[in-house]
């Protein structure tokens, strides 16, 4: 359609390009926007998000082991849920605003 003229490269696969790459960029830098928080701030309705890896399964988190981060209250099962996920928080952190 467009043959191999630099002209049809420089109008419209490099602008195609450079949308792709500051789109994804974008979203990227937005991942923790939007997350899930009840109107206490409580992020993931309360839930240990280290248990979803450490345990496979959906565990109620205490308020007692909670941390801050990211704009929100994080609940934890317990002391070692809530140093993992202080020590990394975007490791366990849930994406697409926690669902």
């Amino acid at each position: 359609m467009f043959g191999n003229s630099p002209t049809a490269f420089r109008f419209y696969v490099l602008p195609a390009l450079l949308i792709l790459v500051f789109s994804s960029s974008i979203y990227a830098g937005n991942v923790l926007k939007g997350l899930d928080r009840d109107s206490f701030g409580v992020a993931i309705k309360g839930y240990d998000s280290v248990a979803y890896f450490t345990e496979g399964r959906a565990v109620k988190g205490n308020e007692k082991y909670s941390f801050s981060w990211n704009e929100a209250v994080w609940h934890f099962s317990s002391a070692d849920h809530r140093e993992l996920f202080a020590a990394d928080p975007k490791k366990y952190v849930p994406h697409r605003g926690g669902w």
